[in-house]
C-alpha cells in the first residue's frame, strides 16, 4: 500500500510558478499511475492532470493545458506538478493520488494535501 506525501505548496504572484512535489512510499512506485487533483476554496475536487507508470503518457483538465506539467522520476519514488503562468483561480489545495496499475478516476492512494494561493 502506497503512501503519498504532497510538499510545495505556497504563495505566489500571478504570472509565477511553483512546482509540487509528491514522494510515495511503503509501495513500488512504478506500478502506479499518479495523477493530481485540486480543491478550489468552496468548490468540489476536480481533476487536474495524471501520468502513467511509465509516464508515456499523460493528460491534462482543459484549465491547465499548456501551463502545468506532470512528471515522475521513478527511481527518486516521487511525482511532480510543474506550474506555470499560474492564475488567482489556480488557487486551491492540490492532493496527489495513486492507482495500482493502470489510472482510475477514483484513486485508491490519497496524499494529504498542500495549498497553492495566487495572489493578483
Amino acid at each position: 500500500q502506497v503512501r503519498l506525501v504532497e510538499s510545495g505548496g505556497g504563495v505566489v504572484q500571478a504570472g509565477g510558478s511553483l512546482r509540487l512535489s509528491c514522494a510515495a512510499s511503503g509501495g513500488i512506485f512504478r506500478e502506479y499511475a499518479m495523477g493530481w487533483f485540486r480543491q478550489p476554496p468552496g468548490k468540489e475536487r476536480e481533476f487536474v492532470a495524471r501520468i502513467s507508470r511509465s509516464a508515456s503518457n499523460t493528460n491534462y483538465a482543459d484549465s491547465v493545458k499548456g501551463r502545468f506539467t506532470v512528471s515522475r522520476d521513478n527511481a527518486k519514488d516521487t511525482g511532480y506538478l510543474q506550474m506555470n503562468s499560474l492564475k488567482p483561480e489556480d488557487t486551491a489545495a492540490y492532493y496527489c493520488a495513486a492507482s495500482y496499475w493502470s489510472w482510475s478516476p477514483t484513486p485508491s492512494y490519497w496524499g494529504q494535501g498542500t495549498q497553492v494561493t495566487v495572489s493578483s
